[in-house]
């Protein structure tokens, strides 16, 4: 994939910087320090009355002892241009309509220039929703349809996810099939998009769930774990919940690091 030109000044920022320091620090210090690379910094929405855990979950799967800088984020601060200041958005699970009703039409914009202009941006589940352009509210910002969008309430559960060759490298998983935890999110599958590039599938679903009215054998094959760019900015769009309890929480920590261009 071609990489924007704001993420491309931006390394080259911290390169610049990293060989100004160079005379500074002592012969023993100055690959492990000057080189060494900032941390990933890191939003994670919450909205008033939100569920705190989907927080603590997240900055359990991004610990700063291995490179991320994880702090909430609220619309309020969205919507006053908080997000320049940062790498990368994750928007988690929840109400993809409630998500985009807090954050108004002002902070869905500055979302949609901050990935455009070299930010990138995580959905989980809900997120993943927003993230699509199918709604009057989402973003717009990968080119995927929801399949079977009249059984979104599909139910909750764990299945297994069939990982592609790519999603396993990308992703740092050894195995061809990982069990996650599913409640409801989006089944993603190609959109016919023209403005919009081609998703990578990194995960499919092996296996489903068909409760409440669902028909079965919807789910298998669809997209579960995608990944794409937008402007100059990348996107990474999770369908199940590998941040909860039990993980994987790798897929998390791996999907924010290819986001952010690490």
């Amino acid at each position: 994939m071609v990489t924007g030109m704001k993420r491309r000044l931006r390394v080259l920022g911290w390169s610049l910087l990293a060989l100004w320091l160079l005379p500074l620090l002592g012969p023993t210090t100055a690959r492990t320090e000057a080189l060494a690379e900032r941390p990933i910094r890191v939003e994670i929405f919450e909205q008033p009355g939100g569920m705190k855990a989907r927080t603590t979950n997240l900055k359990r799967c991004l610990p700063e002892a291995v490179g991320f800088h994880c702090r909430r984020v609220t619309p309020e601060e969205i919507r006053d241009g908080c997000l320049r200041d940062f790498d990368v958005l994750i928007m988690p699970g929840g109400s993809a309509r409630q998500e985009a009703a807090h954050l108004g039409a002002r902070g869905r914009r500055n979302i949609h220039a901050f990935v455009e202009n070299g930010g990138d941006y995580v959905g989980i589940c809900a997120g993943s929703y927003l993230a699509t352009p199918g709604y009057s509210w989402s973003l717009g910002l990968i080119n995927a349809r929801v399949v079977d969008r009249q059984h979104w309430a599909r139910g909750n559960g764990e299945v297994w996810l069939k990982m592609t060759a790519d999603g396993r490298k990308v992703l740092h998983e050894r195995s061809e099939e990982v069990r996650v935890h599913y409640a409801q999110g989006p089944l993603l599958a190609h959109g016919s998009r023209t403005d919009l590039p081609r998703y990578e599938s990194l995960a499919t679903y092996a296996t489903g769930i068909a409760k409440h009215g669902a028909p079965r054998g919807v789910m298998p094959g669809t997209t579960a774990i995608a990944r794409a760019e937008f402007g100059a900015g990348r996107v990474v769009c999770y369908s199940p919940h590998p941040e909860m309890p039990g993980g994987p929480h790798h897929l998390i920590a791996a999907g924010v690091r290819w986001a952010a261009g690490r």
